[in-house]
């Protein structure tokens, strides 16, 4: 069933079995993912929800051994409910919120999940089966928050062609393309820091970061060539251990006939593993050529930069997707 850097992400995730809380539990998808998952032993499910009624669906939708080891967990019937709306209240109360609505938050399945990992009651969150990126997001952003050394939290694919002159083995990291729709200087320089980080631990191997753009080493001009540029000054500043280099066009970022001719000085081009794009709307079309157009596989979109892991579906994903997600936010999970 798991091929390629899937496969690899997937036995990761089994040394390390985390607790990983799925909230949609009355989706089918996410009914049969987490059965796979706590059989495969991949991840130790929680499902968020009551038991007699995840059971019934799971019989509705046909599952048939449905495994008994995965965890069930009602809201309403938690025996730290009251504790977690206190601590909710606590986190948010200077925005305005009351006891009162932290307890109702605490109802809502998504909170609740959130809440559990926040807590330490589990390890990582996936949602965003049947929810939206700012249903999905909004409660980690406000109760779980960014690194303290990143401002900005993004999203990233996993991107594996069956060209396996691409990238690192046909595998390359695709940001942002999922959230933050113009990115600022600042907001790019964190989006390539954590894009390197991540790659080195779902891929185990150095980074070689691309700052895409139309123009390739002033072949044009333009204030968006000017912004990458003073990316690039930034990061360089920083006194990387990482190659990276730019403006670079994807042609010349990936393709070494292509790099000699437009970049030969160039560490990075023609062997680019990480692609930064300028803005979403480029990285969002992107992977989505990519996937459609070249047949490749996607993995994500992947959070990076909050404090404990949390990751959003797309809401056209497979079980395959969310296996895949699930697998990893577990491997994101630091160790402590």
């Amino acid at each position: 069933m798991y091929e390629g850097i899937l496969q690899s992400i997937v036995s990761k995730a089994k040394q390390k079995k985390r607790r990983i809380a799925l909230p949609e539990s009355n989706d089918k998808r996410i009914l049969e993912a987490a059965n796979i998952i706590q059989s495969d032993g991949i991840a130790d499910i929680i499902l968020i929800g009551k038991k007699s009624e995840i059971l019934e669906a799971a019989s509705r939708y046909g599952i048939t051994n449905f495994n008994q080891e995965i965890k069930m967990i009602d809201p309403n019937d938690y025996e730290k409910k009251e504790e977690y709306a206190i601590t909710l209240y606590e986190l948010r109360k200077h925005k305005g919120l009351t006891l009162k609505q932290a307890t109702e938050l605490i109802s809502d399945y998504t909170y609740f999940a959130t809440m559990l990992v926040k807590c330490g009651d589990a390890d990582g969150m996936v949602s965003g089966a049947i929810h939206s990126t700012s249903d999905t997001l909004r409660p980690a952003l406000q109760i779980i928050k960014q690194k303290k050394d990143i401002k900005t939290v993004s999203a990233f694919f996993l991107m594996e062609s069956k060209h396996k002159e691409f990238g690192e083995n046909g595998v390359l990291l695709f940001a942002d393309c999922g959230l933050n729709p113009t990115p600022n200087v600042s907001e790019l320089c964190d989006i390539t820091l954590e894009s390197a980080n991540s790659f080195r631990l779902l891929v185990k191997s150095k980074p070689k970061v691309a700052l895409l753009s139309y123009s390739t080493k002033g072949s044009a001009k333009g204030e968006c060539i000017d912004k990458t540029l003073e990316v690039l000054r930034n990061l360089k500043e920083m006194n990387l251990d990482f190659a990276i280099d730019g403006e670079l066009q994807l042609d010349a970022a990936i393709v070494p006939e292509v790099a000699v001719l437009k970049a030969p000085n160039s560490e990075v081009a023609g062997h680019a593993n990480i692609l930064i794009f300028p803005d979403l709307e480029a990285g969002n079309i992107g992977y989505k050529l990519a996937q459609r157009f070249g047949d490749m596989l996607a993995i994500g979109p992947i959070t990076q930069g909050l404090n404990r892991p949390v990751n959003d579906l797309s809401r056209g994903c497979n079980v395959e997707d969310i296996i895949g997600a699930v697998a990893i936010t577990c491997v994101q999970v630091e160790e402590k």
